[in-house]
């Protein structure tokens, strides 16, 4: 079992060498965000739980910078072991697929939350946040990390170039995160967008992260948590068996 501590740390290294660009970078993103939209929009929006905009708008912030981040961590790192040719390092030692998946999925989560928290704290500064529920904040910031990294590793085990990851990210993470409730409550959209929005795996993500901060939700979070976990257990399914059979990793 050496070999699973020794690639996570590997993993977990290679991002945090350059945190300022891996989390120093998407904290001060989100802190424009958040000054940019509560400055336009706050006593605008209508929100539940009987809270202010800019506290509705904060836990979203939080939730979408894990998601991205923890998907940039694992995409990036598998992606670029692939096109430098260094994928076989990791191929010929005597570690199983699963210990590969984990490391790159804890690494992941471990970035995402790095990110979450550092977001969270900055935000704190500015905002009047409440703690409705820790357990379902600590819940759901696990589980969208983990679902999000185990999708980056199978967008990267997918992908032959770098372009293909940021064509995924731009056409697929980013809008799904953008239209996932971050903004706005999907009470507010006409019926029919609000049906749309069930069809996002990201709403359920973001929405029951919220919970965890204001009490109040658009949808049930045991429900969500459900979704989740759901989410997780298909693409950890799919990325396990194609780590072991070395699709597209094996020359």
């Amino acid at each position: 079992m050496s070999g699973f501590p020794t690639l996570l740390y590997k993993e977990t290294l290679r991002f945090w060498k350059v945190s300022v660009q891996t989390v120093a970078a998407p904290v001060l993103t989100s802190l424009l965000y958040l000054v940019v939209f509560a400055q336009a929009l706050e006593n605008r929006v209508a929100v539940p739980g009987g809270v202010s905009y800019t506290a509705f708008l904060a836990p979203g912030l939080v939730m979408m910078s894990i998601l991205q981040n923890a998907f940039a961590n694992s995409s990036s790192s598998l992606i670029q072991s692939k096109v430098t040719g260094n994928m076989v390092f990791v191929l010929l030692t005597p570690i199983s697929h699963l210990e590969v998946y984990a490391a790159y999925v804890l690494a992941s989560v471990v970035r995402g939350l790095a990110v979450g928290v550092g977001v969270l704290a900055v935000t704190a500064l500015f905002v009047d946040l409440r703690l409705a529920s820790p357990l379902w904040i600590a819940g759901f910031a696990l589980i969208g990390s983990a679902v999000l990294g185990a999708l980056g590793l199978l967008a990267s085990i997918w992908a032959d170039r770098f372009e293909q990851i940021a064509a995924f990210q731009n056409f697929v993470i980013l809008p799904l995160t953008f239209l996932s409730g971050v903004f706005y409550s999907i009470h507010a959209l006409p019926e029919f967008w609000q049906r749309a929005s069930h069809l996002n795996p990201f709403f359920y993500l973001v929405d029951g992260f919220r919970y965890g901060f204001i009490g109040a939700s658009d949808f049930s979070p045991i429900a969500s948590l459900a979704v989740g976990g759901l989410s997780f257990a298909i693409l950890s399914a799919i990325a396990l068996a194609l780590l072991k059979s070395g699709y597209k990793l094996r020359g």
